[in-house]
């Protein structure tokens, strides 16, 4: 699989096209290039690297410019200016049967309005791209019906479209693309059409699904919720220009201008941050070695009241609190052992924040969080709250006071 470059692409809409590529390169706006020039300046200089296996989301509002910069990479709109590479294939300036054979072989397209066709049955839409490139009947079948598998569809191949749900026939649009085994697929809004529940189950999907296929996706969209939970990357378009590149975390926690600002306000952060995003050096830890006097000399340098076991390399053994350290004290004890509880509350750090609540409240610690058995870091509950009502530690905003059910009221702010 090849590297994907976009580099100084525009895209112009109108006769006088050369005219305004020259005017917006000097750096007149785009709505005085427009007025003077009566052309149409759809994606104005836009440069950006998909990487292998990523799936990379364009977002903006309508008229951004985002479905037609997605058009340009299989140059189904010709580019004004720039380029666009796969590897060392320079898409913008292949003969006409060579681009055929690149968008047969290399990209596939996923739709919004899913572009079925109606009289033919659900596999024999699935082969339509094999059979484009003329794989013969016997593969292509065998490879429809592996694809149909995949996206959930096992047996519904001699239906046709109309018997369908729109989330179904969605399904059919995507395993058309999975069957040409095509490196990168290209999908323009291609939820956008669906109801809301539905839509959140093909999310949902797509992200399995990209488990298995590690294919390179550019994924086009109007909403920022379904961006932030599928993309590993997100450009943010505004009037034909990207105005910022980045994770859901960085987007989130610095937008690049009061544009992406006004755009993260209302996100569903529960849905696309996760437990790496919020967590905390887990400071209050002691090694499994140490004993119980020790403890309690870290617990009162750290004013907590609970520490995090750990063996050498931060490998978690489990929590001990307060409590039992005093009593441990008093009784003579030298370890820690006896008094280390082991089944302390983890979390792995792609968990959403919306699974994190039910444990947060339930528990007297902070949530660890553990990958291959090592403590990586911690949430407090006060962070998961922070962090769910949108407030920057940095900014010294007060947490938002929210009762959370089975709160023992336990100090864990460092633990």
């Amino acid at each position: 699989m090849n590297t994907l470059r976009a580099e100084g692409l525009y895209k112009i809409f109108g006769r006088r096209a050369p005219e305004a590529l020259a005017m917006l390169r000097e750096g007149h706006d785009r709505e005085a290039v427009q007025q003077a020039t009566d052309t149409v300046p759809a994606v104005i200089d836009a440069s950006f690297e998909v990487q292998p296996g990523e799936i990379f989301v364009v977002m903006g509002l309508s008229g951004s410019g985002k479905s037609t910069l997605v058009r340009m990479l299989n140059r189904m709109h010709p580019a004004t200016a720039g380029r666009v590479l796969i590897g060392d294939i320079d898409v913008t300036s292949l003969a006409p049967p060579e681009l055929r054979a690149l968008r047969a072989e290399k990209i596939s397209m996923v739709f919004q309005h899913f572009g079925l066709f109606p009289h033919r049955t659900v596999l024999e839409n699935a082969m339509w791209g094999l059979e484009v490139r003329k794989v013969p009947e016997a593969e292509r079948r065998t490879r429809a019906a592996e694809a149909l598998e995949l996206v959930g569809l096992g047996g519904w191949g001699d239906s046709y479209p109309g018997e369908l749900s729109g989330g179904m026939q969605q399904r059919v649009g995507l395993a058309r693309a999975i069957a040409t085994d095509a490196d990168i697929l290209l999908m323009d809004e291609a939820f956008s059409a669906l109801d809301p529940l539905i839509r959140s189950e093909m999310q949902e999907q797509l992200v399995e699904l990209q488990q298995n296929l590690h294919k390179t996706i550019i994924f086009i969209t109007h909403d920022l919720n379904e961006a932030m939970f599928l993309g590993d990357r997100i450009a943010v378009m505004k009037d034909g220009r990207i105005v910022q590149i980045g994770t859901t975390e960085e987007i989130l926690q610095d937008p690049a201008n009061d544009y992406v600002e006004a755009f993260v306000q209302d996100v569903d952060r529960s849905r696309v941050l996760t437990a790496s995003a919020v967590m905390e050096e887990p400071i209050a830890t002691i090694l499994r070695r140490e004993g119980p006097k020790a403890a309690l000399k870290r617990m009162r340098e750290r004013q907590v009241s609970a520490l995090y076991v750990v063996d050498p390399g931060r490998r978690l053994v489990g929590a001990t609190l307060d409590d039992e350290v005093i009593e441990a004290i008093m009784g003579g004890e030298h370890h820690l052992e006896n008094i280390t509880h082991t089944d302390v509350p983890v979390v792995d750090p792609d968990t959403p924040l919306n699974e994190l609540l039910m444990p947060s409240a339930q528990s007297r610690l902070p949530l660890a969080v553990v990958k291959d058995g090592k403590l990586l870091g911690v949430i407090p509950r006060v962070t998961l709250l922070a962090a769910l009502g949108g407030v920057r530690r940095s900014n010294g905003t007060e947490v938002p006071q929210v009762d959370v059910p089975g709160d023992d009221d336990r100090e864990e702010a460092g633990a």
